[in-house]
């Protein structure tokens, strides 16, 4: 008996491997510099796949770029949730994510430079890191972990002090990571409610090896 997959299974399996291969492109273009104005010919080439299998993929080169910055962004979001499982305090994985997204840039370069350069357009997203950070917030904002307030507000808070952490890690290597992260994340927490002397304890509580969680 065949143990073949049906013809219909190998089409599908082949669409969805020509998918994954543009985005990926997409996604390597964007880390390198941000230039989303490369020619479809140069995508398809570097994906290894026809010029005409673009579009039956993306309608346009807009579709398929907003598409990789989803695909890094959710990545990113499951790695914190491999990293971080186990974890239930509101406040240790609001803390927890400024230190990891320091991290990252050595771990996962391209991802990081993909959130540098697009993360700003994704803050209020329903997808990678909005969405868990705005969980986290609702989930600290219902015990009182958190202060009383808009989580969607403080969302927006969140999501700018991170970009600019990432900005920091990267423009300016010199500076300690870990450090910024960790001082970061407890003028955050204080921000959101946690008095001085617990805020300075979370913000420095041991935090899992990403790198060694996430192969």
């Amino acid at each position: 008996m065949s143990t073949s997959a049906p013809p219909s299974n190998r089409f599908e399996r082949r669409r969805a491997e020509t998918r994954r291969a543009l985005v990926r492109a997409a996604r390597q273009i964007l880390a390198e510099s941000g230039d989303a104005s490369a020619s479809i010919q140069a995508i398809a080439e570097r994906a290894d796949v026809g010029f005409g299998s673009f579009y039956n993929h993306f309608d346009s080169k807009a579709e398929l770029f907003e598409a990789a910055v989803v695909d890094a962004l959710e990545e990113f979001g499951q790695a914190f949730d491999e990293c971080l499982a186990g974890i239930d305090d509101p406040a240790e994985l609001v803390a927890a994510g400024f230190r990891l997204s320091a991290r990252m840039a050595d771990s996962h370069p391209e991802l990081t430079q993909v959130l540098r350069r697009r993360g700003l357009g994704h803050i209020h997203s329903d997808n990678g890191l909005a969405r868990r950070a705005l969980r986290d917030l609702q989930v600290g904002i219902a015990s009182g972990r958190f202060t009383a307030m808009d989580p969607v507000v403080a969302l927006s808070a969140l999501g700018g002090a991170r970009l600019s952490l990432v900005e920091l890690r990267l423009a300016r290597p010199e500076v300690d990571g870990d450090e910024a992260a960790v001082n970061l994340a407890e003028m955050v927490l204080r921000m959101l409610g946690l008095s001085a002397e617990d805020a300075h304890e979370v913000a420095r509580r041991p935090l899992p090896n990403l790198s060694e969680q996430h192969t």
